[in-house]
């Protein structure tokens, strides 16, 4: 790749641009100048001695002088502009521009405004936040552009991507909790199981013994006889009733909420291949006031009633 940004290249637009400029130039005196025709009489000849069909004739007038005038400003024009900014191959240009920089001070200005905005937000904690309508719209507005292409426009997520606006929580819906989630990310990891449980049909005892847990259609013979396989090999992570454990981000198997798939099939696929679930950190995307607004925005879709959206 060094063949495409070594200093032949640099040279190679140089030799292209003034090239340009100069034809540019060229062709200006060029068309500026009006050369006197005579005819056989001596006469002045006002025609390019051009004739079309015996009678046309293609006159030969001078340009008019706003187009000379134009054209010559245009060159000055071009001229001024490429030795103020990056034009002429590697050349900074007289006032250092670049994009980049051009960003970082447009950066720079959307973050004094946003800071005066997120001001009033301070002392505020996520339950105030998400009571407040203007703080519910910028965290509405983050979460859209950050959040939705994983969890949808609406928050209620699809298969593999938690629903926000129920009250399922997998490492739990306290505010302090989202924060940390959305500061740090998730990584939710279930091993395969299928060893451990034992044979093909032990796992499936245990599927159905999973699905009793949540009153879901199960064959009630086979749950009875997975139920001391599940205490033996699953408690460990979900407990023994099956409730899951918020602290170490074990899914609750008693409710019915199926983050990746219901069934007897769905449940035996997990415990034969596992899964791991990941939700990269936004500390690096997010500002610590967005990251508050986003979660006061996301508590809010679960408490409604208290939320900014009931006023």
């Amino acid at each position: 790749m060094s063949d495409f940004i070594n200093n032949g290249w640099s040279w190679y637009v140089v030799a292209i641009v003034v090239f340009g400029l100069v034809y540019c130039a060229f062709v200006l005196i060029g068309a500026a100048k009006h050369k006197v025709v005579y005819d056989a009489q001596g006469n002045v000849d006002k025609t390019t001695g051009h004739v079309w069909d015996s009678d046309l004739r293609e006159l030969n007038n001078p340009l008019p002088r706003w187009w000379l005038f134009l054209f010559i400003i245009t060159l000055v024009f071009a001229g001024a502009y490429l030795s103020l900014y990056p034009g002429l191959g590697n050349s900074p240009g007289k006032l250092g521009w670049t994009s980049k920089g051009q960003l970082e001070t447009e950066m720079a200005k959307a973050k004094l405004e946003q800071d005066k905005i997120f001001a009033k937000f301070k002392n505020a904690s996520v339950e105030d936040l998400s009571r407040d309508p203007q703080a519910h719209d910028i965290g509405q507005r983050l979460f859209l552009n950050n959040c939705a292409a994983c969890h949808g426009s609406d928050a209620k997520g699809a298969k593999g991507f938690p629903n926000l606006t129920d009250n399922d929580w997998i490492h739990g819906g306290a505010p302090d909790k989202i924060v940390e989630t959305i500061i740090g990310g998730r990584r939710g990891q279930m091993p395969p199981m299928a060893a451990a449980v034992g044979s093909p049909e032990e796992v499936r005892q245990v599927a159905n013994y999973v699905l009793s847990l949540s009153g879901s259609g199960h064959n009630s013979i086979l749950a009875e006889l997975g139920k001391a396989k599940f205490k033996q090999v699953c408690a460990a992570c979900h407990g023994a009733d099956g409730k899951g454990n918020q602290a170490i981000g074990a899914p609750n198997l008693a409710d019915k909420v199926w983050l990746h798939g219901w069934g007897e099939e769905a449940i035996i696929n997990m415990v034969n291949k596992g899964k791991v679930n990941v939700m990269p950190a936004q500390n690096a995307r997010l500002s610590d006031d967005q990251i508050r607004l986003v979660a006061s925005y996301v508590w809010g879709l679960s408490h409604t009633t208290k939320t900014a959206q009931a006023q």
